[in-house]
Formats: structure tokens, sequence, C-alpha cells
């Protein structure tokens, strides 16, 4: 080791030392194996003064010696870590602050061991360090230590410090004689080093500024003054090191080789190039247990579990309890020595009892300092504020009766800090840092003789406000802002009359929400109670937070309203521990002494009421419970405390008796398992003998209850519920009244609902940490019709309060006296470039997880924190993947004990899981007989039998979710960010196998051939694994080669040209037949033997598997799943996931540097045709074609924009066309993989571009809808590939005849057909059969052939249900029974709703259950009759519209809200049509192309025609314009090129009935008769029956009646009379609404 004195920072001379050899040897260390014993890892927490010392056994045991102490303090990691510790997202935290604080204080510690200093304490952000030396070497070591100090300067001066990071170095240095104290008990030990020097050293750093070395005057006097160059301080006899100036002849490496020769432990000879010799220590089981008792548990712990290594570094919520002790006589080493043991020995036994720590022991500012922190890792508790409160009075109440202790002074503060490991390799600590220590020591230092805590702290505990007193503030040394103080002045309750009521405020404008059911049962109990001579005991149960307090206070409003007494207390978890003391308060209340403001007025009272029932010697045992002075009589003081509380109990059931004759009373207790023994027993007796109501809310107890409270919980006449978590409208509703607005973003409610389980308390938590983090923005609330619609607010529409909501708030109003002007109403927004996902939780939900996690065994931490790193939903394979060196019994054993704890929930399917996702209902439950008192014998073996359950349980599920979101994202941000990549890393790999479509769907990619086109995977995959997933992502067998590349079909003589329609219809449904029966009877080898799983392979394997890449930083691969994940939910018609999806490619795509490449600009193509997809489903055309138009041209197939090339093109087109006609093209080369995928995504834009300009009324528009189609046939039949031929040719066959070209259209249609005919019926070719029938099903139905449809339709859905596809068999059922309605088979239509009804339940599908609600509203309306009724629709419509899948699908919720709106119209309920027109009239604009769209406008325009009959009648103004509006709106609607040809009978209908409104009888027979007559062609017999009605009412003299369709609504038949024939077929008729008309002649 070589040290040399030139280029000196601070003057000529700098010792420059290399570290390599050390790294060098740190490397054959570990070759060794050295690093891992623990007898080494325990030594690198201790300094060579405790690992090398030979101490008497004896406590406390000096030592004494003479040595040169160094001070360091480090300024700026405390503000680093305040910032670091309110950081947003969880992607900031301890991590990056462990590295920056290791970086710089690792430095500093191999500075110190290579001088030769001795590391004794880390104090936070700051070191001591000793050089221990006989006194005559103090001269020559003063001079190494000064030039190691300078050293630790340079260190900071000559490195570029981090961005925004401020770190300076202060630096003092004391020498001379130093006693060492180690004491402790059995279990700890500690040690302290004091003396004059100690104070000096500290005194000497506290003189430093920045960048400063400062010599105590001792130091100054010991030292070679002819060596140092120094400053003298004003007024101080220390002095300030400027530099060494050693003489030119000087060798500093022979003088320094010198002082080592005197140092016993210093590296030499062999270990001449390690850093500390308490490295190669041997194993020495004594000095191991040894040197253990100086160490905390939990670094134990760590040390022997190796799977947790690194866990104790994080920022985690604490209590620190900082306790100052100063002493009469502190020269006295001897002395204040036993104080200190005294004072350890309490200390160290209250904290242990309270699981809290003492962290650290030294000598602060003339006196010893004990660092205790409660809720370090592995330590967290409830209630961990109270504990430390109750801590740190016992400590000061010990502490100020010591002997020889002058002032105790405690310091108490709650926060988040960084808890971990600070220093070097071989030498650190595990230690705190952060403010709120800092405010701790201040605290301590700025109030002495006093026990003080924060405002944090006094919020937190829970306790009386009447334990604390505001202390007035002071400025403390680097404390910004501490806020308030608050002296505790101590836990011991006393009965403070006036301070036990209720603790929550009940808001006379904010409804108790949610707890209907709860509340109900309190108005029936005391209905029961008042009703009778009986006691009633009503008993809340429920985990904090719930909301427990509220119900009461609500309880006790009610009560009040009906005049009943009512006796409100909450209890603190002190009361338990003050005997009697629940009954005191009750009875305090009862006899009025709780407003006495005097003791004399409280004698007067108590006198006046017990004076007929206890003789006056007993009133003075009265004097302790009330706080009176009543004279003590003889017979009283002889009596015993038992005999004194049975006369006490005595006289207050006499008093209650009493009362209870006069008045009924309601006790309400509130946190009522604080209740003491004494009163529970009290309380028992009571409800046998007095009649009383006892209404309280409690937490679960943690034990069984005491014998008094089991027997209240099980009286015949004590009633116990048990409260569960809100129903999410009951959170939503939350939100927006706690915000006051009237909406919020969809995003923000989905956090909160996810985020809070229901829980009200976690949802104010959560809502708080928004407004901290300014993460909330308020607008004021804009009609929706007047915002431009673009991509960004696409989805913008609000989650809006219930109307359940909206009426108690205008119940609320109307009771107010409107005295100001109605404030503008807001909505609430997220701030941009928000991710609600990534934000860290409340450090408040977080305390309460790591609470959780911290009375878990060390694997059951391991298995949750592995499974945080996954995500909130994963499996149980992945899991054990992960889990280090865990077989499969360990996992299922450790999960089944983790599922009945309730950190997990285990589901068989993803479907499963969706379900109980969707469960909105509220948790509730009542007992008559409490199911929480379990018997003790046979215990044990029934947690036995029920973890075996469990176990079964998880074995037979594989998908495993937390219970709480808060939980898995505390977990997760315990990994450090070396430990969570790896983790990623290998969750990637296993999840990339399975990244693909489900078997049943052939395995390939959502986005179709997507990973030919972009190679993302990962390179480390080897040649197994590389093959399984080419199989799987979509090499095909020859067989299913073949099918999927079929090209142009020969022409066969399938249909000759001699065949009539009908003829030809007849083969077709033969062939379909014929399909059907061979699946029937060959089910083997056709139909798949497993339903499909993608829904799941989405939720566990690709959204988890995107999430992966982008914490690993893989931009472009975390792009490829986000796609895929958005296309797969389009599939699924979910478009605000694919939205939400396509944002965060859309985050990524930016990202990317690569651009030009083909990969990119694959990518880019695919996100704008998904992008297309999506705007195109919610009606937003404008922005559909802009995109799709974008995609096509970064697909290099461009899409003409003017006339001119759109004649171009089209000729184009249709020479290439004719050349596939031809079959030209048939013997051509396949095209490649990554042609294939841009082909497809061609093929997608096409589809959708033909039927956006449909849309459009300008003419020519028709001629770029006929080119979109004709390129898409193009497309696909360069595909080869069978189902894109097939749909293509449909599609194409459905544009012609919407746009009335005959002839043409059944050309593609027979094409069609053709090319399926000669498909193999096995796999993929079977499904395509199966599309076909439902697709000209549905053609034939949009174009009015009623019977054909419904023939096909019926066949599309056999196929569908026997290849179990669930999805395409609600589609066909869907139109199927539209087909049924329109021809009035009622029985076949009632057997098809039934199917689809048992269907949508099995399989959760909220489109099934929507769209026969649909049609059961349809049947009411138009039909006749009632299969479902009104109420049960109208119920299903207000709890699912806010359902994201309804709420973003154009058409299904349209005509729902739309029926609902004609139903309050035909009754003339106005206000309820308005309400629920103007919902349906904010859907209208959305307009697409799609039947549900074109019927919802059908039933929209009627409700509005209705309306403009009623304006009619009251000779509106605007009456005839709104007549016109209307016309001209139908007429649009049915001469557009979407509207197909069974639209036409209603809409005809409708414009009829406005000329009969509007007095044009001549066209009102015109439409008629042309609807009558599209009908008869059509075979509509619903609306063709109605038509018949309406001209023969319309035409007639006679007059409707007001109440006809009133008094028909209560009297329509139900299917179930029709069936058992109560009602005729035939008389359905006149059950049937008739559109009224006043007069014939214009009424204008």
């Amino acid at each position: 080791m070589k040290l040399s004195f030139y280029g000196s920072v601070r003057g000529p001379f700098s010792v420059t030392i290399t570290s390599c050899t050390f790294a060098l040897n740190m490397d054959t260390r570990k070759e060794e194996g050295l690093e891992d014993r623990a007898i080494v890892k325990i030594a690198a927490h201790l300094p060579d003064l405790i690992v090398y010392g030979d101490f008497s056994p004896e406590r406390p045991s000096m030592d004494y010696f003479d040595g040169v102490l160094m001070f360091v303090d480090i300024s700026g990691f405390t503000e680093m870590t305040e910032k670091f510790s309110t950081a947003m997202y969880m992607d900031r935290g301890a991590e990056q602050l462990v590295e920056l604080l290791n970086h710089y204080m690792s430095a500093i510690v191999e500075k110190v061991l290579i001088f030769g200093g001795d590391i004794l304490k880390f104090a936070g952000d700051a070191l001591l360090a000793l050089w221990k030396v006989e006194r005559r070497q103090l001269k020559n070591f003063i001079t190494v230590v000064i030039k190691c100090s300078l050293e630790i300067h340079g260190l900071f001066e000559a490195q570029e410090l981090e961005e925004g990071l401020d770190v300076r170095v202060k630096i003092g240095l004391a020498a001379g004689h130093i006693t060492m104290l180690v004491f402790g008990d059995e279990t700890r030990d500690y040690f302290l080093v004091i003396g004059q020097a100690v104070d000096d050293v500290r005194l000497a750093q506290n003189m430093a500024q920045m960048n400063d070395v400062i010599l105590s005057p001792n130091c100054w006097q010991l030292c070679d003054r002819s060596m140092v160059e120094i400053e003298r301080i004003p007024d101080q006899r220390a002095v300030k090191v400027n530099f060494l100036k050693p003489p030119p002849t000087f060798n500093f490496d022979e003088f320094f080789t010198n002082c080592m020769t005197f140092m016993e432990y210093y590296p030499s000879g062999e270990h001449k190039n390690i850093l500390r010799l308490a490295c190669m220590l041997e194993s020495d089981p004594d000095l191991e247990l040894s040197l253990q008792k100086y160490m905390m548990e939990n670094i134990l712990k760590q040390i022997d579990d190796k799977q947790l290594r690194g866990y104790l570094s994080e920022l985690r919520p604490v209590t620190i309890v900082f306790v100052n002790l100063v002493f009469k006589d502190q020269a006295k080493a001897e002395v204040i020595g036993s104080a200190i043991q005294d004072a350890s020995v309490h200390i160290n036994s209250v904290l242990r009892a309270l699981r809290g720590q003492i962290n650290k022991v030294f000598m602060f500012d003339k006196g010893c300092s004990f660092l205790c922190v409660f809720g370090f890792p592995g330590e967290k508790a409830p209630n961990e504020v109270s504990h430390a409160l109750e801590s740190a009075v016992d400590i000061f109440d010990f502490c100020s009766q010591v002997h020889k202790i002058h002032t105790v002074s405690i310091g108490v503060a709650s926060g988040t800090v960084f808890c971990g490991i600070v220093g070097h390799s071989v030498r650190h600590e595990y230690t705190v840092i952060g403010q709120k220590v800092n405010i701790a020591a201040r605290m301590m230092t700025y109030y002495p003789g006093v026990v003080t805590c924060d405002s944090v702290t006094y919020n937190g505990s829970n306790l009386p406000p009447y334990f604390f007193k505001e202390l007035p503030k002071k400025v403390m040394k680097g404390v910004a802002d501490a806020g308030p103080v608050y002296q505790c002045l101590g836990l011991h309750e006393k009965v403070m009359f006036g301070m036990a009521y209720l603790i929550c405020n009940r808001n006379e404008g904010y409804p108790l929400l949610g707890r209907d059911k709860e509340i109900k049962y309190f108005m029936y109990t005391m209905k029961e109670f008042l009703g009778s001579n009986c006691s009633r005991v009503l008993m809340y149960e429920g985990l904090s937070g719930y909301g427990k307090s509220q119900i009461l206070m609500e309880a006790e409003c009610l009560a009040q309203r009906e005049n009943h007494r009512t006796i409100a207390i909450a209890l603190t978890k002190i009361s338990f521990q003050q005997n009697f003391y629940t009954i005191q308060i009750l009875m305090a209340i009862v006899l009025g002494l709780d407003v006495c403001k005097h003791y004399k007025e409280r004698q007067t009272n108590i006198q006046n009421r017990v004076k007929t029932l206890l003789e006056e010697k007993f009133y003075c045992l009265l004097n302790d419970i009330f706080h009176v002075q009543f004279p003590i009589s003889r017979e009283a003081s002889k009596m015993t405390t038992l005999k004194k509380q049975k006369q006490l109990e005595a006289l207050f059931l006499k008093i209650l008796e009493q009362k209870a004759k006069e008045e009924r009373i309601i006790f309400i207790i509130d946190e009522a398992q604080f209740v003491d023994l004494a009163s529970w027993a009290f309380m028992e007796k009571l409800i046998r003998t007095v009649p009383i109501c006892i209404v309280m809310s409690l937490c679960p107890f943690p034990r069984l209850p005491c014998a008094a409270a089991g027997a209240i919980i099980k009286n015949r006449n004590t009633t116990y519920v048990a409260i569960g978590a809100l129903r999410p409208e009951d959170i939503r509703n939350k939100v927006c009244l706690d915000l006051n607005v009237e909406g919020i973003p969809k995003e923000l409610d989905s956090y909160l609902v996810e985020g809070s389980c229901g829980i009200p308390f976690y949802c104010e938590e959560l809502l708080r940490n928004l407004d901290h983090h300014r993460v909330l923005v308020f607008h004021p609330l804009e009609c929706e019709e007047k915002t431009n619609v673009t991509w960004n607010n696409l989805f913008k529409s609000l989650s809006k309060p219930t109307e359940k909501l909206k009426m108690l708030e205008c119940h609320g109003e109307e009771e107010e006296e409107e005295e100001e002007e109605e404030e503008p109403r807001e909505v609430c927004h997220l701030a941009g470039g928000v991710r609600l996902k990534n934000l860290s939780p409340p450090a408040s939900l977080k305390e309460i997880s790591l609470v959780q996690l911290d009375s878990m065994s060390l694997s059951h931490q391991m298995l949750v924190r592995c499974a945080a790193i996954i995500g909130l939903t994963f499996t149980t394979e992945l899991l054990l993947e992960i889990l280090p060196c865990w077989n499969m019994k360990m996992m299922i054993t450790a999960l089944a004990m983790l599922v009945g704890d309730n950190i997990f929930d285990c589901f068989r399917s993803s479907k499963d899981l969706q379900v109980a996702l969707n469960h909105n209902s509220a948790s509730f439950e009542v007992n008559y007989r409490s199911l929480s008192l379990k018997p003790n014998a046979g215990m044990a073996h029934m947690e036995e039998e029920q973890l075996h359950d469990l176990e079964r349980e998880v074995i037979e599920c594989h998908i495993i979710r937390f219970c709480k979101p808060m939980m898995q994202k505390t977990a997760y941000e315990l990994w450090l960010k070396d430990q969570k990549k790896d983790m990623h890393l290998k969750c990637a790999r296993f999840l990339e196998e399975s990244a693909h479509k489900c078997h049943r769907c052939r395995s390939g990619d959502f986005v179709p051939y997507h990973h030919f086109a972009v190679d993302i995977r990962l390179n480390s995959l080897d040649l197994r694994t590389i093959r399984k997933m080419v199989k799987a992502q979509g090499f095909k067998n020859k067989e299913e080669t073949n099918l999927s590349k079929t090209g142009i079909v020969k022409k066969r003589d399938i249909f000759s040209e001699n065949l009539s329609s009908d003829e030809i219809s007849e083969r077709i449904l033969n062939f379909f037949d014929s399909v059907i029966m061979k699946m029937r009877t060959l089910e083997e080898d056709i139909i798949p033997l497993e339903a499909c799983q993608c829904e799941e392979i989405l939720e566990v394997v690709i959204m988890p598997l995107a999430h992966h890449f982008l914490a690993l930083g893989e931009n472009n691969k975390a792009l490829y799943y986000f796609l895929e994940i958005a296309s797969a939910y389009l599939i699924m018609d979910d478009n605000y996931m694919a939205y939400t999806y396509l944002n965060e490619g859309e985050r990524l795509l930016k990202t990317l540097k690569d651009k030009k490449s083909w990969s990119q600009t694959f990518e880019l193509a695919t996100f704008y045709c998904l992008k297309g997809q999506v705007c195109f489903n919610m009606g937003q055309m404008v922005l559909a074609k802009k995109t799709l138009r974008k995609a096509l041209k970064l697909l290099n197939r461009v899409f003409p924009s003017n006339l001119v090339s759109l004649c171009l093109q089209t000729h184009v087109e249709k020479k290439r066309h004719f050349r596939y006609m031809n079959q030209e093209a048939q013997e051509g080369p396949s095209p490649g993989r990554k042609r294939l995928a841009q082909l497809h995504q061609q093929t997608a834009c096409f589809s959708l571009l033909w039927k956006i300009y449909s849309l459009n009324y300008f003419f020519h528009y028709k001629y770029y809808a006929q080119l979109a189609a004709l390129m898409q046939v193009n497309t696909a039949l360069e595909t080869q590939d069978a189902f894109q031929i097939t749909k293509a040719y449909l599609e194409l066959s459905l544009h012609h005849q919407l746009a009335g070209d005959q002839g043409v259209w059944f050309k593609y249609e027979i094409m069609a057909m053709e090319h399926i005919f000669s498909l193999p019926l096995k796999g993929e070719g079977i499904e395509i059969v199966a599309y076909a029938a439902t697709m000209l099903g549905h053609t034939k139905l949009m174009m009015g052939h009623l019977e054909l449809a419904t023939d096909l339709g019926s066949r599309a859905q056999k196929l569908w249900a026997l290849l179990r596809n669930p999805k395409q068999q609600f589609e066909s059922l869907c139109w199927l029974s539209r087909c049924l309605l329109l021809k009035n088979r009622h029985k076949h239509l009632i057997q098809v709703l039934e199917c689809l009804w048992d269907l949508s339940v099995v399989e959760g599908h909220i489109f099934g259950k929507a769209f026969f609600y649909f049609v059961c509203m349809d049947v009411m309306l138009y039909s006749g009759f009632v299969y479902r009724t009104f109420e049960e629709c109208l119920d299903f419509v207000c709890q699912n519209e806010d359902n994201a899948l309804l709420q973003f699908h154009s058409g299904l919720l349209l005509g729902l809200y739309s029926c609902i709106a004609v139903w309050y119209a035909r009754l003339q309920e106005w206000s309820d049509f308005i309400r629920f027109s103007s919902k349906a009239k904010t859907l209208v604009l959305r307009r697409t192309p799609t039947p549900l769209y074109l019927i919802g406008m059908c039933r929209y325009l009627e409700g509005q025609v209705l309306h403009l009959q009623k304006q009619i009648a009251e000779l509106s103004e605007n009456a005839q314009d709104s007549g016109v509006e209307i016309f001209k709106n139908l007429e649009s609607l049915a001469t557009q090129n979407t509207t197909g040809v069974v639209f036409y009978p209603r809409l005809y209908h409708l414009m009829a009935y406005i000329c009969v409104l509007m007095g044009d009888g001549q066209n009102c027979s015109l439409f008629l008769d042309m609807a009558l007559s599209l009908c008869e062609a059509q075979g509509n017999v619903l609306e063709k029956c109605w038509l018949e009605m309406s001209k023969e009412w319309w035409y007639s003299n006679s007059r409707l009646t007001e109440d006809r369709w009133r008094r028909i609504v209560h009297s329509l038949p139900s299917w179930e009379k029709i069936v058992a024939n109560k009602v005729h077929a035939q008389d359905i008729q006149k059950y049937k609404f008739l559109m009224r008309v006043n007069i014939l002649d214009n009424p204008f």
C-alpha cells in the first residue's frame, strides 16, 4: 500500500490511495466463501472495539483508554430521504436512496479504515470513528487523522454529485481520555464511549461549517502544531484546520507505516491488502453468541434467512421515540454508568413488550440518548403510535425516579423514514434517516423535561384530546416547519365529563351511503324495544375504517328525531384498562353530571337523584367515580372493595330501573371492544333486569370475549350484524360528495373502487394522497354535446353519482333555505400524464399492509413479496417458478394459510374471477346467534380440517389474486431495484411461452401474424422453448395450411344458373343442416373438446407480461404486448379497455428510437388500425376514417382522397379483381408471414372504411365505399385465407344490397357459399361455416327477409352451440330473437330468450343480459304481454348503466334508455321520460352502421314523436318546428345507405303519425300504405298489426281516452297466463298501444 503526500487539495501534500488491491482481495475472499460465515456478517455490524474486546460479564462494565475521535456529519441525505419518501410513483424509493447514500458513506468508511480507524457508530447520516492508542502516540495519530479528514473532504470535491443532491461534510476531531461503558440485560447489550473527549468531538463538529475540519482545544494542545496550518475561531479555543505542512524531508509512507505498528488490529503481513481484519474471523460459537447480543433481532433474522437478503433497506412508516437522559453529575462515569444501566434495562423491557427496539445509544448534548423505533421490518404492529406514546410515558415515569438522572426528555414523531444498512460491505450498521428522526431529536432538545409528540403522532394515536396539551411553537434548528407540538400528559383514563361523546361528527348534508340495511335493522330493533318490555341489544361488528361510527351517529340522530333519550359514548383502547369505566361514563350522563361545571353542582345533582335509593352515609362511595367530595362515613370506610363494587352496581340498577319507567333509554357505545370486564358484567345483568336498548359498534375480538360479553352476544334479544364493504356505486357516490363534483373520470373511479376494496377509510386516504400530489383538477361542468371529440377525450365520459344520491341531495337542499346563489357545478379530472396504477400507496394504508406482512412468518412474507412482483393476479404455476427453493407442497400449504388469512383469494378460472370482481352487492350478515363465538373444544382439529379444505381449494384453483391491491403495492415496494429486475425477467421468460391465443383458437396472435412481423422475443431462450413457442405461435399442420390458404376455388356446379332463389335458399339451409348432423354424429372429430381460454390467457399471461417488460425497460416488447392486449379486448367487445391499453402503447411509441425500421412502422400501423376500430365502435367516424387512412398509408396501401385518384384506383382494383376471378393468381406463390401480417391489417381497415363511407349522405361517397369493399375482397384473396375471403365476399354482398345494387350482391353471396361448400368440415373450416350462417342470417334480417333470416339464425346458433363458442352463440340468439319478435312467433321467441338468459347467466355475459331485457321491453311495448316486468328491466338498466362494456358499446344502451323513455311517454310521465330521453340523446351522436344503433334510433325517435304529440296537445309554440325536425331525422335515417329495409315500416309508421299530428292526411295515407306494403313483403307481422290498428283508429270517429294505456299497463297479461290459456292469443291485440290523435285538421 503506497501513500503519497503530493497534490493536496488544501496544501502541497495529499495522500492518494488506490483501492484496486482491496477489490482484488475481496474477490479472493468471495472465492473462499468467507463472507457467508455468520460471524463475519455479524462483525460487519460492530466495531473492532467490541469484536476484539474482552469485557466483564457484569453489567455495567467499563474500560478506560486514550484515543483520537473523529465525528463526521454528512448533510443532504435527510432532505433526499424526505424527497424519496413523498415520491408519487412506486419506481422511486429505497433502492435509489441506498445507492446514493452508500456510494458516499462507503467511500468515507473506506478512507477511515485505510487510515487505521475503527468505526464506532453510525448515527443516521453521521459516523463516529476511533483511533485507540496509547497516550504517548496521540501526537502522531492526530496528524494521521487530520490527513484522513482532508482526504474525506477531497472525495466530495473531486466527485460529480448527483443532480439535485447537495452533499457536504463537516468533521470534528478530539483526543484524550475515553471511557467505554457496556451495559444491557440478558437479551441485549449496548456500548457507549463517554468522557470529555466525546463531548469535545461533538462540540467541534457543531462549530464546523461545510467542508471544515475543527480540532477541539485538547486535540490542538496534543497535536504536532508544526505539521498543521490552522485558522483561529473567534471567541473559541477550538481551531480550524487549513492544511498539513510537513517539512520537505518528511516521508509520510514511513511515518504512516510506523504509526500503524501501534494499531493491534490493523491488517498487515499476509492480510495487508484487506480493509478490515474482522473479515477473516474464523467461526467461533462463543464469540458469535456474545456478539449477537449487540444486534437487533431483525438484523439477525436477515443474516439467518438468506432468501430475505436486502429486505431491510426500505422507506418505511415508523414511529421514532427519542429519549434523552441528563445526569446530575456528568463527569463521573461510574455514577452515570449505573443510571444508564438501570434506564436501559427498563427501556428494553418496555419496548420489547410493545414491539419496539432500541436502535442506537449515544452521548448527545451532555446527556445519554436512546433512539428507539417502533415499526421496524418484522415488528410492525397495530396501534403502533399509541404503543409508542405508552412506552414513552412509562419510560419517562421510570427514568424520572432513577437516582442521578436530573432531566428526562422524550420526543415522539411518526412518518416515513429510510430504514436500512448504511456503510461499507465490511463495516456497516442498520440505522434510520429522515426528517421525522430530526424532528423527534429536536423536540427532545427544545422541550426538556416532558414527553412531546408531533401532530402526526397526535392524530394517529386515536386517543382522546384531553391526553395532550398543545405547546408553544419554537424555532428548532434544522427543522423548517414541524407543525404543532403536543405534550403527552399521560395515558391514564379519567372521567372527563363531556369528553366521551361519539368522536365523529354527523354532517346534516352528508347522507349515510350504502348502509340502508344496517339502519333498517336499527329501526326494527328500536320498534321491537318500544313495543315490548324486554331489553334489546344491537351489535355492529366490522373492521376499522368500515364506517361503524357513522352508523351509530345516524342511529342516534334517528332516535332523537323521534324524541327518544339517547346516551352515546366513544371508548378508546385505554378505557379497557380502567375498571368499570364504561358504566361510570354512562351513569354520569344519565345523572346529568356531564354538564356540571363544578363538583358541588355534581353533588347536588347526585343527592337529588339518589336520596330515595341510597342512604346518605354511603354517598361517599361515589366520590372517586364522579369526582365529588361527600364526607367519608365509618361504615363506608370499613367496606371491602368488592362490597363497594356490589353496592354501586345495585344503586346503578335501581337508578336505571327508575329511569326506564320514566322514559325509554338507548345506550349507544362506539368501539365497544374496549369495554372493560366489570362493565361487561354489569351490562349483562342490566339487560336481564331492566328494559333497555343498547346499540354498539365493535371491531372483531382478537380472542374469545369474556364470559359476560359472550353471554350478551348469545342472548336471544341480541342481533349481531357483521358490516362489510360498500358497493362500487356507494364508493363513487362518496367520492363525488367528498369532492363536491358532478362526476369523476372512469379511470379514477376504477382506481378508487379497486384500491379501497369498498372500505370508506381506504377511499378517503387514497383521495387525500391524490390531493396531496395535486393529481386532481376541477373544471366547470360542460354539456357533452358541445364537447369537441378527440382521441384524448373519446372516453372522457364521467362516472356520475347514482340517481338515489341525487334524490338524497335534492331532499337535503329542500330542507335548507336558499340564501345564496347556487355555485356552478364542477367535475373532476386527472392532471396530465398521471398514471394511477403506478402511484405509491398512502403511508397510512402502507402501514396497515406492513402490519399484516410483519405478522407473517418469513417464508410467508417471501411468498407474498414474490407474488407482488407478478402482479395483482397471478397463477400458481408462475409463482412456483420464481419462488426460491420451494416445492409444490410448501407453496400450496402457504397459499392455503394466506387465503384463510384473507391475503389472497383463489379462483378456478378467469370467469370466476370476473364474476367476483363484478359482484356489486355490499357484504352484510345478520346473526341472532353470533358465528364469531367458536367453542374451545376441538378448536385445533377444526383449524386443521379448515386448512385441509383450503389446500384442496387452492389445488383446484390455479388463479390467485390479492384481496387488497394495497398489500400488493406495499410488498412490491419492499424489493430493491436489482432484485425487481431479476424477478421480472424470470416472470417474462416463463410467461412468454404461453403468450398467444388458446389452443381452442389455434394458438395464434391476437394481432394476426404479429410475431412474424415484429421479432421481440427474449434472446436467451433455449432451443426447446423456441420450438415450443414456434409451434404455439401459428405454424400449422399440412391439413390446416391447406385450409387457410385456399386461394380461388374453382367454379363448381353447386348453384346452376337456372335455380330459383327459393331453391338456392333451400340448398343452403340443407347444407347447414347436414353440417349440424355431422357435428352431432362425429362429435369427437369435429367439435373442440375445450372452451376458449383466451380471456384467461389475457388476464394472467399477456397483461402481466406487458408490465414485466415495462418494468425491465424493454419498451419495444411492452409495446408489442400492449397492442396484443388492445386487439384482444376489441375481440371481446371491450372498447374502453382497448382504449386504455392503446394509450399505454402510444406513450411507448413516443419513446422508441428506430422509427424507420419495418418493425416500428408495422407497430405504428397496427396502432392506428386498432385505434380506428375503437373510434368506429364508439361512433366517431371522422376520427376512425382519419386513423384508418393513416394505417393504410403505413401499410403501403394508400386510399384515394379525391375523385381523380378514386377513379384511377377503382380502375386498378377492378382489373386486379378480374384477374383473381379468372384465376390468374391461383398458382402464384403464397405470401410470406410478414406479408400476411400486413394484408390482415389492410383487410381490417377496408372492412371498416366501406361502412364509414356508406354512412355519408353525399352521393359520391358511395363510390368510396364501393372501392373500399372491393379492395377488401382483393386483399382477402391475396391472403389465400378461407375466413378472410368468405368474410370479404359476404360484406361486399351486404354493401351492394344496402346500396340497392340488384343482381350484383347475389353474385358475391353465391361465390361466398361456393367457397364454404368446398371447405373441409374440421377445425377452422367448421367455424367458417358457422360464421357464414350468422352473417347470412344478419344480412337477411337487415334486408327484411324475415323467414329466411329466422331459419339461418336458428341454424347458426345451433352451430355455435355445438362449437362451444358462447360469444358467437349470443350474437346468433340476439338476432334470432329479433326476427321472431317481428314475426309474432311468441312461443319460439320465449324459448330463444330463455336460452339467451341461461347462457348469459352461466357465462356472466353483460351483453346477453342487456339484449335480453331490450327484447323484453319490446315485448311489453309492442307485443302486448309481459315476459319480464318493467320494474325488473328498469332495475337492470339502473344497476348496469355504468358498466364499461355497455356504456361504451353504441346502440344497446341507446335502445334500453329509449325503450324506457317510450314507456314513460306512453304513461305521460314526462319528467321520467325527459330523464331517460336525455341519457339516450347523449348516445345518439355515436353514429355506427350497426343494426343495434338503428333499432335504438327508431326507439329514440318514437319517444320524440310521442313528446311531439304532447307539445301539440298543449299548443306549444315550437311544436311545429319540433315536428319538422323529427320528420327530417326520420327521413334521413330511412335514406342513408346503412339502414336496412327491415327498419322502413317502423320509420314510415312514425312519419305517418307526424303527418297526422300536423294535419297532412294525404302524406299520412301514403306512408301508411308504403309501410303496410313492406310489412306484407317482409312477413313483418308485428308492425303490420300495429299499422292496421293505427290506420283504423286514426280514420275513425272515436276518441282515445287519456288513461287508456295506464289502464292497459296494469292489466298486461304475463306469458304464464298466455301459456296456461287464461288469455287467448288473439286477445293480445287489445293490449297494444294506440298512438293518440286529437283532430285530423292542421292545428296550426
